[in-house]
């Protein structure tokens, strides 16, 4: 996302514009906005030959490998996505719809060569690779799926690329065991966990036509364009009246041919963007039919991001805490189906833990009971409860890092205004060694960021900074007061200049990192905001 294409708002009036115009965007586009995504363009390229933009896939895969023949994020991030993309180029060369052109043919032949010199030398142990969804079955799949084309490949004359002795050997501390478990039970018809659907593709030939199985409304499976392609199986070049084959042509058509990670992210995609925007103090005119469908959205058992997921806690909390912010308070209960002894769950059955889902129920308990005094006592326990849990998991730095998310600029931002919100003098150390975290991470040029200085990291840590100071929540001899404006007005400034100066990086996690544009809008539009109301920040910026 290049904030250019906000036009990058000089004035707190024009940010509330900008504000306006983009929740208008959501109501335009109700299936959300995300970036494409390498893995999940390959698997359409395997899997989805016959639809419309195959071409285009193809070369999108060719145009965005990197110069070292991987595709993706440094430190592990990398392996899924390129063992994706090479698999699709094999899958194609095998088949031969590369293209009419000999040089088209060339080059994916040769992006394919890359790709495998790249996963020889780079296949990490399952512990040193980020914790990535359905990544120790869609991680075995394709190792797999890429030998047998090598196979293939060497009984084929004349083949386009010298594969050699070149097999993949699994990552260390992996197997095909669970793949194979799961694959059975695609296979033998019984109900499946809804977040197996999201990944269905690794299901193999089970996954096509799987009666267990069933698309929503509106066609998608898993809302994922891979799992429903997978699902689809050769049917959508037999019926092209099918509606999820109109379903992925509509997803397709987004990005010229390359699709998404996920979509629908309906409610995901609002929570977000209102949560942002209020949170910031932005005074926004939401059409009351988006906060009725939010409303609408939340059942006995939360909600999920979007049609074709499992309800789960994120989506849930924020849609909950944007719906009280926003005036219109909804008793919370659907986050009790999520309720573990020791934490909250993203969804039940789920491996692993995240301390910004805890945050985020914190945020939408404590607001709820914010405005609903007669309610509070039930839920003080809770408050509490998960501050402690929040405040417990930061890191020595100051910092906090989480699963859903590549930056610890995001976890951090979501466990420091949650305790500074709800979690009372006994956090407000934690909120303090925050602020000096971000303090003593800024970058020379004013910007945040795990890998390179990022509008979106740089919102959440400009957030941080002003937010917290705003509410008091950081004051005290640790923090600075001319540190912190000095450090938000430099934030500022680059936000200001990385106008219309390239794309930020995907750093949200599902199978693949993705970009949510429009939730990444409304956090740099409320960094903006936050700035530029502030008299004493305003005042550093002009005379850097």
């Amino acid at each position: 996302m290049s904030i250019g294409d906000l036009v990058v708002p000089e004035s707190a009036e024009a940010v509330v514009a900008a504000a306006d115009e983009l929740i208008a965007g959501l109501m335009a586009r109700p299936w959300g906005q995300a970036s494409p995504s390498v893995y999940e363009t390959g698997r359409l390229v395997t899997l989805a030959p016959w639809l419309a933009g195959h071409a285009e896939r193809v070369d999108f895969l060719v145009r965005t490998q990197r110069p070292d023949g991987t595709w993706g994020a440094p430190d592990g991030y990398g392996l899924v996505p390129t063992l994706s993309a090479t698999e699709a180029l094999l899958s194609a060369l095998l088949r031969g719809d590369t293209g009419s052109r000999p040089e088209t043919a060339a080059g994916v032949a040769g992006a394919a060569d890359r790709g495998l010199r790249a996963l020889h030398g780079g296949l990490g142990a399952a512990d040193s690779l980020p914790d990535m969804p359905a990544q120790d079955m869609i991680i075995p799949a394709l190792v797999v799926a890429i030998n047998e084309h090598l196979d293939a490949l060497d009984r084929t004359p004349g083949a386009a690329i010298e594969t050699g002795s070149r097999r993949l050997d699994m990552p260390p501390g992996m197997s095909t065991d669970r793949l194979a478990k799961v694959r059975a039970l695609v296979a033998s018809g019984v109900d499946l966990p809804e977040k197996l659907v999201h990944a269905l593709e690794v299901a193999g030939d089970a996954a096509s036509g799987a009666t267990a199985v069933r698309p929503t409304p509106i066609g998608t499976v898993g809302a994922s364009p891979a799992a429903t392609a997978a699902w689809l199986g050769d049917r959508g070049l037999l019926d092209t009246t099918d509606r999820s084959v109109r379903h992925l042509e509509a997803v397709a058509r987004r990005h010229g041919g390359p699709v998404p990670v996920s979509l629908p992210i309906t409610v995901f995609e609002r929570g977000w963007v209102l949560s942002w925007l209020a949170r910031a103090g932005i005074p926004l005119d939401v059409p009351p039919e988006m906060l009725g469908d939010l409303r609408a959205a939340i059942g006995p058992t939360g909600t999920p991001a979007g049609p074709g997921l499992p309800p789960d806690a994120d989506s849930t909390s924020v849609a909950l805490y944007a719906l009280a912010l926003l005036g219109v308070p909804c008793e919370p209960a659907g986050l009790w189906a999520f309720e573990m002894d020791t934490h909250f769950c993203t969804w039940p059955g789920e491996d692993g833990f995240s301390v910004s889902v805890n945050a985020h129920v914190l945020d939408a308990f404590g607001q709820y009971a914010a405005g609903r005094p007669d309610d509070a006592a039930r839920y003080l326990p809770y408050l509490r409860k998960l501050s402690a849990l929040v405040r417990d998991h930061q890191r020595p730095d100051g910092s906090w890092d989480d699963r859903w998310h590549a930056s610890p600029y995001y976890a951090t931002t979501s466990c420091a205004l949650a305790l500074g919100d709800f979690g009372g003098e006994e956090t407000a150390d934690a909120v303090r060694r925050a602020v000096r975290w971000v303090l003593s991470t800024q970058r020379p040029d004013g910007s945040w960021g795990r890998w390179e200085g990022t509008a979106e990291e740089t919102a959440y840590a400009m957030q941080i900074l002003l937010i917290t100071r705003r509410d008091g929540e950081a004051a005290g001899p640790a923090d600075s007061a001319a540190e912190v404006t000095e450090a938000a007005a430099r934030g500022y400034a680059f936000l200001l200049d990385a106008g219309g100066q390239g794309e930020d990086p995907p750093l949200w996690h599902d199978k693949d990192l993705y970009l949510p544009e429009a939730i990444v809008r409304a956090a740099v539009l409320a960094a903006l905001h936050l700035a530029q109301t502030d008299p004493v920040v305003m005042e550093w910026y002009g005379q850097l």
